[in-house]
């Protein structure tokens, strides 16, 4: 029975796999550095409250842990995939992670009062409490929106060089399902068993004397 025509045209979900590897790459950096920087921070005195490295709080799991996993985690599927929808998926995964960047110290009023529960900067001059803010949630967050936002468009626009690899995808299908119908449909080799052919007595082969037809027996001389 023949395959559907459907089989062979190309996949509409085939990108080019570098379609999103820079955008990921620099998603999985982001979201390393937000899930990581109230760790590490004070050691180079750049830190939010409580700054001790390595203070662990329920407040710090919510508002920079997990949009920090979230955001490498859709770095990781924008930067390795070559399906469409997978790449969709990562990168509103990554905006997810960067808006909650951005709105999870607002919301975090909501259990911890109108202090927040993120802390405060512990610089005390303004220029620097500035920057820890920035780089901590609101601006972390936002350029992670933004690149997410970027890598979405990319893999939501079905571009010339997508179709050309899918064309050749479903022709490398096509030519494999055609080599394999053929295979089947050519009979199997038979291997008949001869049996070994005994040599031959070379006495066997001589001439035998003809008959005399005169019955004398005589040999005839010329």
């Amino acid at each position: 029975m023949a395959e559907p025509r459907t089989a062979d045209r190309p996949s509409r979900m085939r990108v080019a796999r570098s379609r999103g590897a820079v955008s990921g790459l620099l998603l999985v950096l982001l979201g390393a550095w937000g899930a990581l920087i109230p760790f590490v921070g004070p050691y180079f005195d750049f830190a939010y409250t409580p700054d001790d490295p390595w203070t662990w709080t329920a407040d710090r799991f919510w508002l920079e842990v997990l949009p920090g996993f979230a955001t490498v985690v859709g770095g990781l599927l924008l930067a390795t995939t070559a399906n469409r929808a997978v790449g969709v998926v990562g990168g509103y995964l990554a905006s997810a992670g960067g808006a909650w960047f951005v709105v999870g110290p607002v919301v975090g009023q909501l259990w911890a009062g109108p202090g927040g529960a993120a802390g405060s900067p512990a610089a005390t001059d303004e220029t620097l409490a500035v920057l820890e803010q920035l780089a901590f949630f609101s601006g972390l967050g936002v350029l992670i929106v933004f690149l997410a936002a970027q890598a979405l468009g990319r893999f939501t626009v079905r571009s010339t060089k997508d179709v050309r690899a899918a064309v050749r995808d479903a022709e490398r299908r096509a030519v494999q399902r055609e080599a394999e119908r053929l295979a089947a449909e050519r009979p199997p080799s038979v291997v008949v068993d001869q049996a070994p052919v005994a040599p031959s007595d070379p006495g066997e082969h001589r001439a035998t004397p003809s008959p005399d037809p005169t019955g004398s027996g005589a040999t005839r001389r010329s």
